[in-house]
């Protein structure tokens, strides 16, 4: 397995470029790409824990990506994916795993909503904001979505937290919390309207009609 994963970083320094250019060299074949997944996924664990390069942890993130559809491959990645966050030090590596986390999600909610809610009070800050981003991630992508309740808890739990990143995850959840439950986040933005901070506050309304943006606007004003 040590060629195997040296390999793919072998490559993947040849690559220069942006995210398409990545997204477009990442498709090229190894030598175990016709290993089945469950061999593949330990390779690109190995190439993820291996290396602090950030592109090839994208592209160890494109393999889960091109994967997560196929039947039964999200809850084989679980048991390994979860332990990536542990190396997570900024928001792109963070928000990527958020797009596959989010998925693993709906079919194995109990498991991730138990480790998301263990991530909401983490002295590490990418943990804290992918306990909230990791709930919705952007939800048109997603048909089945948890409660109110459940995603409003760890939400709550973060909203005086004072770093940036954690904040903007907040206020992302909150946007997209508007755009699944509107009856019930428009009720909570104007209860907890002086908890909000300015930078998650900017987000959290994006996707409101001008009229209710300027009436909460008002409310904080007051």
């Amino acid at each position: 397995m040590t060629n195997q994963w040296q390999e793919v970083i072998q490559h993947i320094h040849t690559v220069s470029g942006n995210v398409p250019t990545h997204r477009r060299a990442s498709k090229k074949p190894y030598s175990f790409s016709d290993s089945p997944f469950e061999q593949q996924l330990a390779i690109w664990d190995q190439v993820w824990r291996n290396s602090d390069n950030f592109w090839v942890r994208v592209h160890a993130f494109f393999f889960l990506e091109r994967n997560m559809n196929k039947p039964g491959a999200l809850e084989i990645m679980w048991p390994v994916i979860v332990k990536w966050q542990d190396q997570v030090h900024d928001w792109p590596l963070c928000d990527a795993l958020a797009k596959i986390y989010t998925k693993v999600l709906v079919v194995a909610p109990v498991q991730v909503y138990a480790q998301l809610k263990k991530w909401n009070k983490d002295a590490d800050l990418w943990k804290r904001r992918q306990s909230v981003v990791s709930l919705l991630y952007y939800s048109r992508t997603k048909k089945t979505h948890l409660p109110f309740n459940k995603i409003e808890k760890l939400v709550s739990t973060l909203l005086s937290d004072k770093e940036y990143y954690v904040q903007k995850g907040v206020g992302w959840t909150l946007r997209e919390m508007y755009t699944v439950y509107p009856r019930d986040t428009f009720p909570y933005l104007v209860k907890h309207i002086k908890e909000i901070s300015s930078i998650a506050f900017t987000i959290a309304i994006e996707k409101m009609s001008a009229q209710l943006k300027v009436q909460l606007k008002a409310l904080r004003k007051k």
